[in-house]
């Protein structure tokens, strides 16, 4: 498995797990805990999650998948802007540990950004380091003005990643963000890296994918990986799609492939507004 550097000097994987919209129908939910288990034994052993998932049953499922191997697992959760207060964060993060059946977070990201001062969330962060229930914190869905003020609060260096929508069709960070994350050597995870399947159709992308034997999807997460210092963490929530998912670490796009999906999926030539989902 391909590893990127966090600020930290850890390395993790470049191809993770996510889980929104896992734990919503009960009946896949064995099928699911074996889809992250098998994740975890092909390398990807990242695995993303947030109280907000399924109302804190997609945690009590990644607990369950993860049970008797938490130290192979780099576990990332996220805290609601709403729940992002001084004491509110050390809250909800002792809720999520319970539901995870692990007594540390390995990494803790604030969702996205709410009404709380960010110094306040910065200061439950630091005080769920130091009481150890949390490993390292970082942000989602932060545009270049919001890092910048991130960074500029008493603490701010620590952070260690920008969780944001990052795929072909939705190229704007390109323009600003991932180059002020690249300068400061903090990585980007790209969540819905296949746009949840919506772009797969493109004829570009079955063009890329028949030059490699690969599939539309393969090449879209590809190309996700393409540089260092981003990490994907695309939902799988059965074997089968887990086992498609690492196959595309096997996809090296060549400079050709690369200009055919410019092409059909243009760069940003000016600042665009941070897109979420």
């Amino acid at each position: 498995m391909r590893t990127t550097k966090l600020p930290s000097g850890e390395e993790v994987p470049v191809l993770g797990q996510g889980t929104w919209r896992m734990a919503e129908d009960r009946s896949l939910r064995e099928t699911e805990i074996r889809a992250l288990r098998l994740g975890v034994e092909l390398g990807m052993t990242l695995i993303d999650t947030a109280e907000m998932y399924a109302d804190g049953r997609a945690e009590r499922l990644v607990g369950e998948a993860i049970a008797g191997h938490r130290d192979e697992v780099f576990l990332v959760g996220k805290v609601l802007p709403q729940n992002a207060t001084r004491t509110g964060a050390v809250a909800a993060c002792e809720g999520s540990l319970r539901r995870l059946g692990t007594d540390r977070l390995d990494l803790y990201l604030l969702h996205w950004r709410g009404p709380v001062p960010l110094e306040e969330t910065l200061a439950a962060f630091e005080h769920l380091v130091a009481a150890g229930l949390v490993r390292h914190w970082g942000v989602s869905n932060f545009d270049v003005s919001d890092m910048e003020e991130v960074v500029a609060l008493p603490g701010g260096a620590a952070v260690q990643t920008d969780q944001i929508l990052y795929n072909l069709v939705r190229r704007g960070p390109e323009y600003e963000l991932i180059p002020w994350c690249r300068e400061r050597g903090l990585p980007i995870m790209a969540y819905s890296p296949i746009e949840q399947g919506r772009m797969l159709d493109h004829p570009a992308l079955f063009d890329v994918a028949d030059r490699h034997e690969a599939t539309p999807a393969q090449v879209a997460l590809a190309w996700v990986l393409r540089n260092d210092g981003v990490i994907a963490i695309p939902k799988a929530g059965d074997p089968a799609h887990v086992r498609h998912n690492a196959a595309a670490l096997g996809v090296h796009l060549t400079h050709d492939d690369l200009l055919l999906l410019d092409a059909a999926f243009p760069p940003p030539l000016s600042r665009r507004p941070l897109e979420t989902l």
